[in-house]
């Protein structure tokens, strides 16, 4: 007999849970650069919509349809009878749609370790492999009657089953992958690389800290007897505990270790709370729930630095360290501050043991299955984009988007050391944009030894700046102005790309203004050099602008002419 009031509890978590895709969307837009945001707003709906069928089709009978220690069964489109597993009062389809929101989950996560340098239609394979066997597999051992449920092992909402699962598999993905282009330096030494917008990264995690009272307190799945109701009170009070003491705990580490509270660290703090909280915040009491989000506070910093300075994984929203290793370390501390089994209320180390058994087997697993995805995927389609699609950014180059943000234009970041400019020389020199040159009205001085002072202005485009920049000044250029303007030539705009079907018209095209005032390299050096870097062939590789400049000063010597453009250090 259905309970109509477990029932809605059931569904009321499944769409908390669902809305939770929005904010991990907003969390890895944020913290990513603009160039590639509409690539994970993309990422995030089909990881959701590939999941749902293939875990209709495969997953959720691997997981529940049987009783076997190690797996499941087969029951495509989940057509068997689950009368023995469901919930006392909740229908088949409540909890198919419940277990369906959980499993995207887990695929989510590994899309924000390897953004920005991944081939969609690999990310597409590898969330379906991750949704079709990976998570069902371990979520049968530790849900679904397998050998770790029946050895006593306790992850209520699956710090360990969703959340460590992804964290393995986007560790494993990322050091697949490589770093980031212009993430080290020559020394490998990390670089920042700042997300665009920190106010969308935060919006996320409000949205995921709210979504996650339906993630952990509707895993009660009944609403049905006085317990009940006691345990859901107290699980969203842990719930909401553990991020608040983690937030507040590494605000504090930030503030003492670089003497400024780090905000984007702090931000991802209240997820590995709440990450670390998720496997035993039904059973740990508000004190045990402040000491796991102490704990995980404390980690969380630790952790990013370790994989980003030290393994040298690049991992952009911090998600191995949230999720992988803030999961685990959370379902191994249920073993101690477990009010009814843990070590710390006098219960033995069996729990203990038993919980860190189950963080072993769950990773092990997650980690041989998607090793061999990555590699199938490596080695025949390829993962990771070429270095040219990555500095364009996945928007135009895997998606046709010129941009997320119509009407914005932002500064792409540094290109590494050492990177080779791509240089078409499919099409004439003679058929590529002119040089144009505007004489200055003002008579031009000679100025100290004969050496006169000329400006020169290049508009291109802004994925060829980084270059551009470097090439000059490795032949001397020591100084420059760069600005984001807007404008076109003879074309007007030009179309660049589709949104949803309609072709997208720019008349007026984002670009970046070098300004070089230039008075020992020759002008002739410039001008070539700029050409070199810049020349595709094709309409919009940009103009060259040279002017007479009648004189420069110094504003802090007062030094004129030649002598106001030298460097103290290096005379250019």
């Amino acid at each position: 007999m259905y309970s109509s009031v477990s029932t809605i509890w059931v569904l009321l978590g499944a769409a908390l849970v669902f809305l939770m895709q929005a904010g991990f969307a907003m969390c890895e837009a944020g913290f990513t650069r603009a160039k590639n945001t509409g690539n994970i707003l993309m990422k995030n709906l089909m990881d959701f919509c590939i999941g749902t069928p293939t875990y209709w089709v495969l997953g959720f009978g691997l997981m529940f349809a049987g009783s076997g220690a190690l797996i499941g069964g087969l029951d495509p489109f989940v057509r068997g009878d689950y009368s023995g597993i469901l919930p006392d009062g909740v229908p088949l389809f409540a909890y198919l749609i419940f277990q369906t929101v959980f499993c995207a989950t887990a695929a989510t996560i590994v899309s924000g370790s390897m953004a920005e340098r991944t081939k969609f239609i690999s990310y597409c394979i590898y969330s379906f492999c991750i949704s079709a066997f990976i998570y069902p597999v371990s979520g049968h051992w530790i849900w679904g009657g397998g050998w770790l449920s029946r050895l006593g092992f306790h992850d209520f909402a699956g710090s360990t089953a969703v959340h460590m699962l992804g964290g393995v598999c986007a560790c494993i993905g990322a050091a697949i992958l490589g770093p980031r282009l212009g993430k080290y330096d020559r020394d490998g030494k990390p670089r920042a690389i700042l997300g665009h917008s920190l106010s969308l990264g935060a919006l996320g995690v409000f949205i995921l800290w709210f979504c996650w009272f339906g993630f952990n307190g509707c895993s009660t799945v009944s609403m049905e007897g006085d317990d009940v109701i006691a345990s859901a009170g107290l699980i969203f009070v842990t719930t909401n505990m553990a991020p608040a003491v983690a937030s507040v705990v590494t605000m504090v580490y930030t503030w003492i270790r670089y003497k400024k509270p780090d905000v984007g660290m702090t931000l991802n703090a209240a997820l590995a709370g709440l990450v670390a909280i998720t496997a035993g915040c039904d059973v740990v009491s508000p004190a045990g729930a402040a000491a796991i989000g102490a704990a995980a506070g404390l980690l969380l910093p630790i952790s990013v630095n370790f994989f980003d300075s030290v393994l040298k994984i690049d991992d952009p929203v911090g998600a191995v360290s949230v999720h992988g290793v803030c999961g685990a370390m959370g379902t191994i501390l249920t073993g101690i501050f477990s009010t009814s089994e843990g070590l710390l209320y006098g219960h033995g180390a069996r729990f203990l043991g038993i919980q860190c058994l189950g963080v072993l087997s769950t990773a092990a697993w997650a980690a041989v299955m998607i090793v061999i995805v990555f590699l199938v995927i490596k080695h025949t389609i390829g993962l990771r984009v070429s270095a040219e699609e990555e500095l364009k950014g996945l928007d135009i180059t895997e998606h046709g988007l010129p941009s997320a943000y119509g009407g914005f234009a932002f500064v792409y970041d540094d290109t590494p050391d050492g990177l080779p400019v791509a240089v078409s020389d499919g099409i004439p020199v003679q058929e590529a944009v002119p040089v144009e040159v505007a004489s200055s009205a003002i008579p031009q001085p000679v100025l100290k030894d004969g050496v006169k002072l000329t400006k020169v202005d290049i508009l291109c485009k802004m994925e060829r700046f980084d270059a551009l920049k470097r090439a000059l000044f490795d032949i001397g250029i020591t100084g420059m102005t760069a600005a984001n303007v807007m404008g076109c030539g003879e074309q007007r705009g030009k179309t660049e790309g589709y949104f949803r079907g309609a072709k997208v018209e720019a008349t007026m095209l984002p670009i970046i203004q070098v300004s070089i005032v230039v008075s020992k390299v020759p002008v002739a050096q410039v001008v070539n050099t700029a050409r070199k870097v810049l020349y595709t062939g094709a309409v919009g590789d940009g103009k060259i602008f040279i002017y007479n400049v009648e004189n420069v000063v110094k504003v802090r010597t007062g030094e004129q002419g030649y002598d106001a453009l030298q460097d103290e250090d290096a005379k250019a």
